[in-house]
């Protein structure tokens, strides 16, 4: 695996509009050698702006959407339809405006699902869907996602992965979380090694308020302390930010950095 490479956009809604050409591109490609193609989700402000620059792409038609499994991240552990799930989020974004198999659309369990209130349980059974999607070459609980995008928290949390919190020590492929530092408390999210398992991934962060998460992330902190250090996709990890976000960027990385 590379080193993380830098695109620096100049403001965040240039950076949606950016990635969202950008994903276009990737999917296009993977579905030209494979057929089908896997993307999972993030929410948060600019990952949601990125699936609005989606839908409302020219580009969008190239991608065969009916060719692509749509996984998540993590998930805030509310019913079906609330308005801050990840899931309605995205749905109202984009995928209520393209042609997606159904099938193929992954939502990670609501509170008023068949396991009821726990997320543990949840969690348990994203996790045999995951399982049962993985290939025989994926290797590993978890299929070997083409692209998965990631937000960053002020705090460098990733998904639902807080600092020092028990799920960023997690191994199993997905765990409920409880205590979440930031509202909701109760939550669904992928765990490190199944973000690892991700082929690339890519970081999307806005704002000056990222700026201090995005330089120790990139500087070598520990997991633990800095989950964001631990998401690395297993041939590529991008880092896409807006100029706000960049601001405190090491500077032996600048160099990778665009204008």
């Amino acid at each position: 695996m590379s080193g993380p490479v830098l695109v620096v956009h100049h403001d965040a809604d240039v950076l949606a509009q950016a990635v969202a050409a950008r994903l276009v591109t990737r999917l296009v490609d993977v579905q030209a050698a494979t057929e089908s193609a896997s993307l999972v989700l993030t929410g948060g402000r600019i990952g949601i702006a990125v699936l609005e620059a989606l839908a409302t792409s020219p580009a969008r038609s190239a991608v065969d959407w009916g060719e692509l499994d749509v996984w998540w991240g993590d998930e805030r552990f509310l019913p079906s339809g609330d308005p801050e799930r990840n899931e309605t989020q995205a749905r109202e974004a984009l995928l209520d405006r393209v042609p997606v198999e159904p099938a193929r659309v992954h939502p990670m369990p609501a509170s008023d699902g068949p396991d009821g209130d726990d997320p543990d349980a949840a969690a348990a059974r994203y996790a045999a869907e995951l399982a049962a999607a993985a290939r025989p070459e994926d290797h590993g609980p978890v299929p070997r996602f083409d692209v998965l995008l990631l937000g960053v928290g002020p705090d460098a949390h990733v998904a639902s992965l807080f600092p020092d919190q028990p799920a960023v020590y997690d191994t199993r492929p997905v765990v409920g979380v409880h205590g979440a530092p930031k509202p909701p408390p109760t939550r669904i999210s992928l765990t490190l090694p199944s973000i690892r398992a991700a082929t690339e991934v890519w970081f999307v962060v806005a704002g000056e308020d990222k700026g201090p998460a995005v330089r120790m992330a990139l500087s070598g902190a520990g997991e633990l302390q800095v989950p964001a250090a631990g998401a690395y996709g297993s041939a590529r990890t991008l880092w896409l930010l807006d100029r706000a976000a960049a601001s405190r960027v090491p500077r032996a990385m600048e160099r990778l950095a665009s204008p």
